[in-house]
């Protein structure tokens, strides 16, 4: 089947190609983000498989309908960045990658914890500009600290697994209990309790209507003074706004690591270096220094790029054969 491959990186070329080998569907790429505007580049592909950052809306779908597209074949678990319902009236079938390496995810968690607790990023440049001094550089032991996951699913359970090995105690919360968290001895409390008790707090859960902006002023507010908030998941999980207000006069949280920006759209996946980025929010962010901004790399490991690659095609191969997978199926109805 013909596969145009919006958003391609240079990198992931080379995990496609190897995972296609069995499956010899016909891929084309795409540098370009898909848009309205570049959906016309999709004509007479029967299947096109976007990123997280291309804008699925209905103006988008419907030129892709147009063109021939019969499957959106998405390269992320996420699907909040398409418009479902227009899917379904347009007769477009969506599949996703339900988990590629939560590991990855959970991992990236602990590397920004890491390196705000440990003062890592600023230590670097210190000591490459010969300077030795530890001032400003104290940390704390991770051990016996208390840890609140939000969103317990698969990479909540990996980063429970990796904190309970530093001995953090566990804090929990989500709409279902995970068995494998609480076999290690997580204990499931509401929102505003994690919040309160909790030294570090990471964010894990899906972004919909009822999440974004889940960490607002009023449930930052509830966060312990000095304590830490992690956001590997969806940026608008987190108003940036109160998040800022909060640095600033630290009365609560000290310390903000986050892989994901509630508008990263026109940021992420480019080089911005020889411009002026026109984000006030974003750029005052970059200002703290006890903020550590990555550019939604968490995935970014060989194995969870290789999972990708597998599962996107096959998503198509079993599209083509008329045996999607269910639980790999995205839907109004799902």
């Amino acid at each position: 089947m013909r596969v145009a491959i919006f958003s391609a990186q240079d990198f992931e070329r080379e995990f496609f190609e190897a995972a296609n080998k069995p499956f010899r569907h016909e891929l084309v790429y795409f540098r370009d983000r898909l848009r309205k505007e570049t959906a016309i580049m999709a004509a007479g592909f029967p299947a096109v498989c976007p990123f997280i950052m291309d804008e699925l809306d209905a103006p988008t779908l419907t030129m892709l309908a147009n063109g021939g597209a019969r499957l959106l074949a998405l390269r992320s678990a996420g699907f909040n960045h398409v418009d479902l319902v227009a899917a379904e009236k347009l007769g477009l079938t969506v599949l996703r990658i339900p988990a590629y390496s939560p590991h990855a995810i959970a991992e990236h968690a602990v590397a920004l914890m890491m390196t705000l607790n440990r003062h890592l990023h600023r230590a670097y440049n210190r000591v490459r500009e010969g300077n030795f001094e530890l001032n400003g550089f104290i940390g704390f032991d991770m051990h016996g600290k208390t840890a609140g996951i939000v969103g317990t699913g698969k990479i909540g359970a990996a980063l429970s697994q990796i904190m309970a090995g530093f001995g953090c105690k566990l804090l929990g919360h989500d709409v279902v209990q995970n068995p494998e968290c609480v076999g290690i001895g997580m204990k499931y409390v509401p929102l505003e309790q994690l919040l309160r008790e909790s030294d570090i707090v990471s964010l894990h859960c899906p972004l919909t209507p009822e999440t974004r902006h889940l960490m607002n002023s009023a449930r930052i507010g509830l966060m312990k003074r000095g304590s830490m908030l992690i956001n590997t998941a969806r940026g608008a999980l987190i108003d940036t706004r109160a998040a800022i207000a909060a640095l600033k006069n630290r009365k609560h949280f000290w310390y903000l690591g986050i892989d994901v920006y509630e508008e990263e759209g026109p940021l992420f996946f480019e080089d911005r270096s020889s411009t002026i980025i026109q984000d006030d929010v974003f750029q005052r962010l970059t200002t703290f220094p006890n903020v550590v901004i990555t550019g939604h790399q968490a995935y970014l490991t060989r194995e969870a790029l290789t999972k990708i690659a597998d599962v996107s095609l096959a998503n198509v191969r079993d599209f083509e054969l008329g045996t999607p997978k269910e639980e790999n199926l995205v839907g109004a109805g799902h």
